[in-house]
């Protein structure tokens, strides 16, 4: 099943306007073009019970899925994620939330 594709907002000496949050898609998940200087925020938008945000790793290890990382958002909080190393990461960052309450941005540094 195709991802939910979060557009990546380069940054630059003169600043950038807010770019439109992406809405989480429990359903589907995301990607992000990764280069391996993108920072990730997060928001959570509820109010009442934290969120998570799961970043899986691509690969194996010994013919095991790499154990992906998990970040919690606690209500009605935002939260910087990142940078991602290509090496670790890949060219694709592969980005699931557990919850809709969660809403997306992804910066170029």
């Amino acid at each position: 099943m195709p991802r939910v594709a979060v557009p990546v907002t380069q940054i630059t000496r003169a600043g950038v306007a807010a770019p439109t949050e992406t809405n989480g898609d429990a359903t589907n998940n995301h990607s992000v073009a990764n280069n391996g200087r993108m920072v990730l925020l997060v928001r959570n938008s509820g109010s009442t019970v934290a969120r998570t945000v799961t970043l899986r790793l691509p690969g194996l290890t010994d013919g095991q899925a790499i154990t992906p990382r998990t970040v919690s958002i606690a209500q009605a909080t935002s939260r910087y994620i990142g940078p991602f190393p290509t090496g670790d990461y890949g060219d694709s960052l592969l980005v699931d939330v557990d919850n809709a309450e969660l809403k997306l941005l992804a910066f170029g540094i």
